[in-house]
């Protein structure tokens, strides 16, 4: 039976094989013998050439019903304006109903406060110095005088005379050519930093930044490199390969962006050896002083006073006045060329509305207060190292911040590896110090621009106007609600 399927298959075969072979199966063209199966592809591909030339098929055209269109419209999702809000996004910081002094009130609660960068305690404190009541006074004169904003930008006719004498006392102070204000302090860094870096020049900036500054380096469209985190020596490597691989280096306008206190760290950057490599490799300095002017220095007078460094061996300095000096605004200070193409070329400056002339008379009043009562900084260095040392044995979380810094930052020890799930248990235990024993702390949540590459914590800012009790309460409810929280974490 088998052997019978065998030969009608193969005798199939052989007549289909006969059937292609026999029409050109004695068939010669240019010497070649051509068989079926030659004959069978060249059909395939004079189809596959037929069916290639035809175009392709288009219904014909007609105007849609309006019973389409409304079907169409019906089925229609626009896609959203905004990412749909996550359970994070949603979460509501409490709200301060008093000044944001070293003590505020909460829902109707008074509670500690040391979320609040006000270093050398200019505001809200009950006891606050004489000099501090003519600040008032200033702040009172300057509204009867001028009103409360400018309504105008400063090229418009939004110059007071008094931003001049804010501009002067500023430089002044730090011993400058010339400064300017600008009337946000986000503002002067991502201003000040796209008035002088332009595309294909080279930015080597520490990852730790804080997002003022990224958002200024992004403006920029400058080629931007990073170090590892105030670690000079991935510094001298970044910019010794940034010199040595690219031929053009030599050509490019080259910057190093750091800042004097790292408000995502508390780490004090060590300018001494940042000015050595700047002048080894010839690159310009920006600094920023936002969390160090006040503070740092004998006399208040920044990071250039702390480590001894002349201020015109820093090209661009800028600082945030809404910190040590309890105001608002900004200013870049520096060489008289420095300021004047800023005057020109800075969107922050050129078409914001100029600072409120009140704010502008309370920073002059402010640095005249800092000037008079160099107290006030030796009572913020005593109270950062109360605060230091009260925390030394904390378990859990790990200090990362400088002995110095006004910035008391703590991580944690062990971390869960994720940011979110850090960031969770970070924040229960500043919900945890607030609902129980009223003391206001916050932990280093960023927005979803903010590009920090560093880990997140916990973030003390002191005060000089912070009492020694203050002090020990706030030390002592961390650690009770850091081994509470982080117990059962670990």
């Amino acid at each position: 039976m088998a052997a019978s399927v065998t030969d009608i298959v193969n005798t199939a075969v052989d007549w289909v094989t006969s059937a292609f072979e026999v029409p050109l199966a004695r068939a010669v063209v240019f010497g070649v013998h051509i068989g079926g199966h030659w004959f069978v592809e060249v059909v395939l591909l004079v189809v596959i050439i037929f069916l290639l030339s035809q175009k392709s098929y288009k219904p014909p055209k007609r105007p849609l019903t309006k019973k389409e269109i409304d079907e169409l419209c019906d089925e229609w999702v626009p896609e959203s304006l905004i990412p749909h809000p996550t359970e994070e996004m949603q979460c509501e910081p409490p709200v301060l109903e008093s000044a944001a002094g070293p003590h505020t009130v909460i829902n109707g609660k008074e509670v500690v406060n040391f979320t609040s960068a006000n270093y050398l305690g200019l505001i809200g404190h009950e006891k606050l110095l004489e000099s501090m009541q003519l600040s008032q006074e200033s702040c009172t004169a300057a509204l009867n005088k001028y009103g409360v904003g400018s309504c105008g930008p400063r090229g418009f006719y939004g110059t007071i005379d008094v931003h001049l004498d804010c501009e002067a006392r500023i430089a002044k102070f730090l011993g400058t050519p010339d400064s300017i204000l600008y009337s946000y302090g986000l503002s002067t860094m991502f201003s000040a930093i796209p008035a002088f870096c332009k595309k294909r020049d080279i930015i080597v900036v520490d990852e730790g930044v804080h997002w003022g500054i990224q958002n200024g380096l992004y403006l920029s469209r400058s080629t931007i490199v990073h170090f590892r985190h105030n670690d000079m020596e991935s510094l001298q490597n970044t910019l010794e390969k940034v010199t040595v691989e690219n031929k053009r280096a030599k050509k490019l306008r080259r910057y190093i962006v750091v800042e004097a206190v790292y408000q995502n760290s508390g780490q004090i950057a060590p300018l001494d050896e940042i000015i050595r490599l700047k002048e080894k490799y010839r690159f310009r300095v920006l600094l920023d002083e936002s969390n160090s002017f006040g503070v740092l220095g004998s006399t208040g007078r920044g990071l250039t006073e702390f480590f001894g460094v002349p201020t015109e061996k820093i090209d661009i300095i800028t600082a945030a006045m809404g910190h040590a000096l309890a105001t608002e605004g900004g200013f870049c200070t520096g060489s008289t060329r420095v300021i004047d193409h800023q005057r020109l070329s800075s969107s922050g400056y050129v078409f914001s509305a100029s600072l409120p002339p009140y704010l502008a008379s309370a920073a002059i009043t402010a640095i005249d207060v800092l000037e008079e009562n160099p107290d006030l900084i030796v009572k913020l260095k005593e109270n950062i190292a109360v605060l230091w040392q009260e925390l030394s044995d904390i378990k859990y979380l790990s200090i990362a911040s400088n002995p110095l810094s006004p910035i008391v930052f703590l991580r944690l020890e062990n971390s869960t590896g994720s940011l979110k799930n850090d960031l969770h248990l970070l924040e229960d235990i500043a919900d945890r110090m607030l609902n129980e024993d009223s003391v206001f702390i916050v932990a280093s949540k960023r927005s979803t621009l903010d590009k920090c590459r560093l880990p997140v914590g916990i973030r003390l800012f002191v005060s000089a106007a912070h009492t020694e009790s203050d002090l020990l309460k706030a030390s002592e409810s961390l650690k009770r609600a850091a081994a509470s929280v982080l117990a059962g974490s670990s």
